[in-house]
């Protein structure tokens, strides 16, 4: 279900308006905490914050990293789109193996790529909040094109959360 809100949102944005887009965000993110719910039973309280709070830290020292480089991180977010489906395709290939330690060296990578991806995003967004196309265009489309941009920070941040997660409940 998580899958078809985000391909909706991705694919369909120029066809849905604005509030309907607001909708199936919030509706993306209530879903996800409803089902992310369960990790209260699997993981303890210890590791949940630790990987929260250095999913937190990561994605602030990156977002700053992003907001305020004068590098052009563009070329960058190819390479770690990349590498995520690289991962994915890993992930999908150790639910055979099931192997502890392909398990540990994607979630470093999961780690890394998100990491990266954060400083990329929020590149991207404060590039478009200075395009003057998009500053000059209708509420609507800055609507869409803000929900969008707060839906790729909040998948970063989610993912960089539960990679961390995975490293720091290896004991679970």
């Amino acid at each position: 279900m998580q899958l078809i809100l985000v391909g909706t949102l991705s694919f369909a944005l120029p066809r849905l308006s604005a509030p309907v887009v607001f909708a199936l965000f919030f509706g993306y993110a209530a879903l996800t905490g409803f089902t992310l719910s369960g990790i209260f039973i699997y993981y303890d309280v210890a590791d949940l914050s630790m990987a929260f709070i250095s999913a937190a830290a990561l994605f602030l020292t990156m977002s700053l990293v992003g907001m305020f480089t004068k590098a052009d991180l563009t070329k960058l977010g190819t390479y770690l789109f990349i590498g995520l489906i690289g991962i994915i395709i890993a992930m999908v290939i150790n639910i055979f193996l099931r192997s502890s330690m392909m398990d540990l060296i994607i979630s470093i990578i999961g780690v890394i790529i998100f990491t990266g991806l954060t400083a990329h995003d929020t590149q991207k967004l404060v590039k478009m909040s200075r395009d003057p196309r998009i500053q000059g265009s209708e509420g609507s489309l800055l609507t869409k094109l803000s929900i969008m941009g707060a839906l790729a920070l909040y998948l970063d941040f989610l993912n960089l959360f539960l990679f961390l997660l995975r490293i720091f409940g290896r004991n679970n």
